[in-house]
């Protein structure tokens, strides 16, 4: 972080850097630099400021092989963002490694996130052997896949998206000799998946798709064991990041209460911030019969 912030100083100056070192993440051999606009609605760099810094990214760090511009949020529902080719290879496919998995990616098909990190190695910690855990919005099944290399448990890993879901089993066979369960993907909306395949087996769900947490709640329920818990990923506007673990934890609470079930919250946290005053928060909801 400290050679990205530096690299942006020399080749942009100190007030333009300000606007993107921060946001500028390595996925695999590719670099992504997130307009300002996604969060600010406007953008002081022009596209001649972003080919200058990416041909100096490629220049001076060696593993970098690529570089595009995000030019907009992530979108429908497949997850989709506006990006632009700035230089060096002209490929939006790489090989991205997380706590010792290996995922085919495709930064123009799927969202992927160096800043989920921590989180998937949090879920995974989480997770006993022998669960089995239904993951609904699994993109390219990085939680999945992280989850069975960590535990002996059984994942099932929905996305909606063809691409996602062929890249999801090409990750699985990636790192088939690392697991220590299993991972079983799904092609299919997460809600008709449950109510076809899925009832009543679940010990844990993740729900990390914010824009329809709460609307695929019932039916994460719904893929539970009676009981169990539900990760919920939710954006929440607030000033402060503590702030907006209060407010996703009452809004879950809310939707919980609505469904008439009984639940407690277990824990929770702002996983990262999606603009000036939008947050994605996770909580842990723990679900009785």
């Amino acid at each position: 972080m400290r050679l990205l912030r530096r690299i942006a100083g020399e080749v942009l100056g100190p007030v333009k850097a300000r606007h993107v070192w921060g946001r500028i993440d390595v996925v695999g051999d590719i670099a992504l630099i997130k307009s300002p606009s996604i969060a600010w609605g406007s953008d002081p760099l022009s596209i001649e400021d972003y080919k200058r810094l990416a041909r100096a990214l490629l220049e001076r760090i060696p593993y970098i092989r690529s570089v595009w511009l995000l030019r907009s949020p992530v979108s429908g529902e497949k997850l989709l963002r506006e990006a632009l080719h700035l230089a060096g290879e002209a490929r939006s496919v790489t090989i991205y490694k997380e706590h010792g998995c290996e995922f085919e990616v495709d930064i123009l098909k799927v969202f992927v996130t160096p800043r989920l990190n921590y989180e998937h190695r949090r879920i995974a910690e989480l997770v006993s052997d022998g669960e089995v855990v239904v993951n609904m919005f699994a993109g390219a099944g990085l939680f999945s896949v992280i989850i069975a290399c960590r535990r002996r448990a059984t994942v099932y890993s929905i996305d909606i998206s063809p691409d996602a879901y062929e890249l999801m089993m090409r990750s699985v066979e990636l790192n088939r000799n690392r697991l220590k369960g299993r991972v079983i993907p799904i092609l299919g909306d997460a809600a008709r998946v449950v109510e076809s395949r899925l009832r009543g087996i679940a010990n844990r769900v993740l729900m990390p798709y914010p824009r329809l947490a709460l609307e695929y709640l019932p039916y994460a329920l719904e893929a539970l064991q009676g009981s169990g818990v539900i990760h919920v990923y939710i954006h929440v506007p607030a000033k402060r990041r503590s702030e907006a673990r209060r407010a996703a934890s009452t809004v879950v609470s809310r939707r919980l209460e609505e469904l008439g079930r009984s639940f407690s919250i277990k824990g929770g946290r702002v996983v990262r911030p999606v603009g000036p005053t939008l947050y994605q928060v996770v909580v842990d909801a723990e679900v009785g019969g």
